[in-house]
């Protein structure tokens, strides 16, 4: 199908799909449309977010049956062709020849780029080797100097994952601070953020009347609640003193604060409300696990507050409410609380 064809069938199923490169959507015409379709008509929705425990257990079992068909004897080779030179024709042909994007995406209803991703996570046997000596991480300033970005370059030479090594240069690339933020670096990381936000939305809202001039700070933060994804690699190089990671819990935590001051989302009748609707929310999701909640949409519903900040009220509950919680399933413990909990809140309110 047309590249607008497809482009309009997946916006139903991904309905961020316009913001989506024309390349990407013609392969995921070819790779997931019908996939996707399928699953509509068996009444599943697609997924994305936190991959379940069960979703994991499907892709284990996808690979080692293809590993079966194929006669390819290790996941490592399967996921990461290009480590074995020597064999790489055979096994692209052994791919090609028994359909590896079908096989390995059977059951997941997620767009197979997530579900590759996921596999060559969990398969990675470099992906799992503890802290850097002194000596790699020397190593890995060396190599970046010498290929740049090239973190598929730099992991081979390294020995560990694509993701381990661009993280950990983000976050040795520089002086950081360890110890409290100072005024100074949280106004900065304050002003970064509302820069690459009000870049988004003037190219978002190109030729509507909203205007970011025409409101102060204060409204425009409540206006756009500022919980969409944000670029953390730049703002971190507009800080300068902090790495991404330490740049988006700060965020995080400005964001609650926030929403605490402004919403008293905690304190007496609109507290337990809030509770008590948590609650009803979180049990009509029938939900087997905490990664199948769908955060963001329920943190909407209960007041337009940060989802991780009605993550951490739920943590609460589950530890200051269920006995030996840790030894539950997540549905016994929303059970529990729905069952034994919510009719003293309600009594209460």
């Amino acid at each position: 199908i047309d590249l607008d064809t497809a482009r309009q069938e997946l916006e139903e199923f991904i309905p961020h799909v316009k913001n989506i490169s024309d390349c990407s959507v013609k392969k995921m015409a070819g790779r997931d449309l019908m996939r996707f379709k399928e699953f509509k008509r068996q009444g599943i929705a697609v997924r994305f977010g936190r991959f379940t425990q069960k979703e994991n257990e499907q892709i284990q079992k996808n690979v080692e049956e293809f590993l079966s068909l194929t006669g390819i004897d290790s996941a490592e080779k399967l996921l990461f062709t290009s480590r074995y030179p020597e064999e790489k024709d055979t096994i692209h042909r052994l791919k090609t020849e028994h359909h590896f994007c079908e096989k390995i995406s059977e059951g997941i209803p997620r767009p197979w780029r997530l579900i590759y991703y996921r596999a060559r996570k969990m398969f990675d046997p470099n992906n799992y080797k503890g802290r850097y000596t002194k000596e790699e991480k020397e190593k890995l300033k060396k190599y970046q100097a010498l290929h740049g970005n090239d973190w598929k370059k730099i992991s081979e030479l390294m020995s560990r994952s694509n993701l381990s090594v661009a993280m950990k240069f983000s976050e040795i690339k520089s002086s950081v601070n360890y110890g409290p933020w100072t005024k100074e670096e949280t106004q900065k990381l304050m002003n970064a953020v509302k820069e690459v936000l009000e870049r988004k939305l003037q190219r978002e809202n190109a030729g509507s009347v909203f205007s970011l001039e025409q409101s102060n700070t204060e409204l425009w933060i409540d206006r756009e609640k500022l919980l969409q994804p944000l670029p953390w690699t730049e703002i971190e190089s507009k800080v300068g003193s902090r790495y991404w990671r330490q740049c988006k819990q700060k965020w995080t935590s400005i964001l609650t604060s926030k929403v605490t001051r402004e919403q008293q989302f905690c304190k007496g009748t609109s507290g337990l409300k809030a509770k008590i609707n948590l609650i009803k929310r979180l049990y009509e999701t029938r939900a087997e696990d905490a990664s199948e909640v769908n955060w963001e949409e329920l943190s909407s519903a209960i007041g337009n507050v940060p989802r991780t900040y009605v993550q951490t009220k739920f943590y609460r509950l589950k530890v200051s409410c269920v006995p030996l919680w840790k030894r539950r399933t997540f549905s016994e413990i929303i059970d529990y609380l729905y069952e034994k909990k919510l009719p003293e809140l309600e009594e209460k309110l």
